[in-house]
């Protein structure tokens, strides 16, 4: 334990304790067995599960969940001390899961259900305590079955509690709820070792005692009060059972103990995973060593006569909801739980149920918040479907069967999503023309196999198709002879499929019948608007980010011997600026010149006339949004070889009469300005600056276009395309500007 966290785990330690104490004894009352089994468990699931769990807010303890199979295994095994050694066999069973790594099954249950889960432990708990609330206790407060042992149910206790009121447990119930919903506007939330639950028992116990004093007519009832049975010091032994070795050598008990490890391990897994998602410090359990610290847990309830011990969401639930930090609080509560049986029972019988069960509706209301449920509804039905079955399901049998009934839900969802989507479906459009590409998901199943054969058998002829099954980890074989047939359907169509990432063990060979790469037919029959449309659909696929794989392996082989480049890109040196991702282009695709500013030289002209005869069919010059060059010339920077930028730039920043009014660098509206009109000035100086360009231009063999890229929106913003006869109108502008 440490000191510095105590003063938060030692009042957790203690509610959970007077939580825990009335349910111990009633889940032995609920299971048939001696009221000391529950007790006994309590303290050993508490110091000894406490010590030995990895868990910091998981507290453990015989379950309700455990009651009805417990009640069962006596009846069928005969006595109590036979089932002893079937807990002692679950225990072994349990330690081997450990060992063997069985907690990974935590892992595989959905978060609807587990949300599931903790909702309805709220909602039971609101529902089963409100009986106990106003004063009528005719179930046991372990109690969390639909069908209560009292051959009541939930809902038809709450109406007889109605009709069997007990002012005073009421007085005391809505006093405490009063003060646990309205502590933290109090004074008195500032003191760590006054939580308001222990606050509100031991007003309860002071409201007792002046009623039954003062105010006979609310006087509480024993019957409504915690009962822990009067110990006899000096006979300890009496309490505790050992298992007789003989019970070993019988089958049912070893089939009872198999059930149990296997029920107990179940509602352990579940319990810590949702214990883990309460925690506001969002620490995870190590699942193996739970229930490693479960069995040995059993193993000990089993030899000194306990009833089978898991980790109980309640207990758990009330654990966080008092701040703890670390596993000590469970521990300390197992300490008094030890302590109360040996010399604090005389105190703790004054405890009125009223109180306790205030507790636990508040802290189901916690678990069970409106907005959690409004959370899930948001996020569609098939998360919100599962989770309220769950919910339902629980409520309306027991923990386990409704956890069955949500999985299954769950389960059912995945199987529809799977069989209507297996895969996604994407058109989009490349310089070799349009691609259908078919992407398969993780894992495809012979479910799968018709909407496949569909979705690949109407596409039509003469496409490019693209099936790409590099993270799929499993396909069914059905779905693999799809895919080899399509293979004769898409020859006999002129369709020219690639199949990408087929796992070896396969033995289907990938079809490559086209590479995202130009060639040179490809180049030559582009034209320059074509290729700044091409530029546009790249940008729109960054921008809503879904860029195209690039298969840069079969890029590398197409291109390995000659280039064919569709256009070239004067671009800044920024490094948030990268044509190639810019424009979602494949490698060989774009020629790319980079200079600060993207101002235009002797040098950038030659690079621009090289572009031309390797094919280039169009120049762009793309400024940026927040350019440092441009910062600098507005700032008039011209230290060392600076200048020969900035006082390039110097035309835009006196075109845009600031010239004269330096602006900060962070101006962002005079930086656009600059940088468009800076633009402008480059594509003029191509012009003007290489005949051999301007007669290309002029021609329609290339074209010539200014872009703005915004950095923050993603986005390009192309200007007029100048190509053909467009040229003569934009030679008349070059000229201006370069006068």
């Amino acid at each position: 334990m440490h000191t510095h966290t105590l003063k938060y785990d030692l009042p957790a330690g203690i509610v959970v304790f007077l939580v825990a104490l009335p349910l111990c004894l009633g889940i032995a009352l609920a299971s048939g067995a001696p009221l000391f089994s529950g007790i006994i468990s309590g303290i050993i699931g508490g110091i000894v599960v406490g010590a030995i769990s990895g868990s910091h807010t998981s507290v453990s303890g015989p379950a309700a969940g455990l009651a009805a199979v417990v009640l069962a295994s006596i009846t069928k095994l005969g006595a109590f001390d036979i089932l002893l050694a079937a807990i002692v066999i679950a225990g072994v069973f349990q330690l081997a899961l450990g060992a063997f790594r069985a907690g990974f099954i935590a892992n595989y249950i959905p978060s609807n259900v587990i949300k599931g889960l903790l909702a309805a432990i709220g909602i039971l708990l609101i529902l089963k305590q409100i009986p106990h609330a106003i004063g009528y206790d005719s179930d046991h407060a372990a109690e969390s079955s639909f069908i209560q042992s009292n051959g009541e149910n939930t809902f038809s206790a709450i109406s007889h509690a109605f009709g069997a009121i007990t002012p005073g447990a009421m007085i005391i119930a809505l006093a405490s709820m009063l003060i646990l919903i309205y502590w933290d506007k109090t004074p008195f939330k500032n003191v760590k070792l006054l939580p308001a639950p222990l606050f509100v028992v031991g007003l309860s116990v002071a409201l007792h005692l002046v009623f039954n004093r003062y105010f006979p007519a609310l006087s509480i009832d024993p019957d409504h009060l915690v009962d822990i049975p009067p110990l006899d010091i000096g006979n300890l032994g009496s309490y505790f059972q050992l298992p007789d070795v003989a019970h070993f050598a019988n089958r049912d008990v070893w089939i009872v103990g198999a059930t149990i490890a296997i029920v107990a391990s179940l509602e352990t897994l579940l319990n810590v995973e949702a214990v883990d998602k309460l925690d506001p410090h969002k620490r995870e359990t190590p699942t193996n060593r739970e229930l490693v610290a479960q069995g040995i847990g059993n193993i000990c309830a089993g030899l000194l006569g306990g009833l089978p011990v898991t980790s109980v969401i309640v207990r758990s639930s009330v654990n966080i909801q008092n701040d703890n930090r670390t596993k000590a609080s469970a521990i300390i509560h197992g300490l008094l739980l030890l302590a109360s049986v040996l010399v604090l029972a005389p105190m703790l019988n004054f405890i009125p149920l009223a109180a306790l069960a205030a507790i636990l509706i508040v802290t189901g209301y916690k678990l069970a918040k409106v907005s959690l449920f409004r959370d899930m509804y948001r996020k569609g039905w098939s998360q919100f479907a599962p989770f309220a079955i769950t919910v339902a399901a629980i409520v309306l049998t027991d923990l386990l069967t409704g956890v069955l009934v949500g999985l299954a839900t769950s389960l059912f969802y995945l199987m529809r999503s799977n069989f209507r989507n297996p895969f996604s479906m994407e058109q989009y459009r490349l310089h070799i023309g349009e691609v259908v590409k078919m992407e398969l998901p993780n894992q495809v199943s012979f479910l799968n196999k018709a909407t496949i054969k569909s979705a690949l058998w109407d596409i039509p002829a003469n496409a490019n198709v693209l099936i790409d099954a590099a993270n799929t980890d499993y396909i069914d074989n059905d779905v693999l002879e799809i895919i080899q047939d399509y293979r004769i359907v898409a020859a006999e169509r002129n369709v020219r499929l690639n199949v990408i990432g087929l796992r070896d063990e396969y033995h289907l060979h990938d079809p490559i019948q086209f590479v995202p790469a130009l060639d040179k037919d490809t180049q030559t029959k582009l034209k320059p608007d074509e290729v700044l449309q091409l530029l546009r659909d790249g940008n729109e696929r960054f921008r809503a980010g879904r860029v195209t794989k690039k298969y840069y392996l079969h890029q590398v082989e197409a291109t390995a011997s000659s280039q064919h480049p569709m256009a070239v890109i004067v671009n800044c040196i920024d490094s948030r600026t990268s044509p190639e991702i810019i424009f979602d282009a494949g490698l060989g695709d774009l020629l790319t010149v980079r200079i600060a500013g993207n101002v235009i030289s002797s040098e950038i002209i030659g690079s621009l006339e090289i572009a031309h005869k390797l094919g280039a069919k169009l120049i762009v010059v793309k400024g940026h949004s927040s350019c440092g060059a441009i910062g600098l010339a507005l700032q008039n920077e011209r230290a060392h070889s600076v200048g020969a930028i900035t006082g390039k730039i110097r035309r835009a920043v006196e075109e845009c009469g600031c010239a004269h009014h330096p602006a900060p660098a962070s101006d962002k509206v005079l930086l656009e300005e600059v940088t468009r009109r800076n633009i402008e000035n480059s594509l003029a100086d191509i012009i003007n600056g290489s005949a051999f360009l301007r007669e290309r231009i002029a021609k329609g063999e290339m074209g010539l276009v200014g872009a703005y890229h915004d950095i923050a929106s993603r986005s390009v913003d192309f200007g007029a395309l100048v190509t053909g006869d467009d040229f003569d109108r934009y030679l008349d502008k070059a000229s201006g500007i370069a006068a």
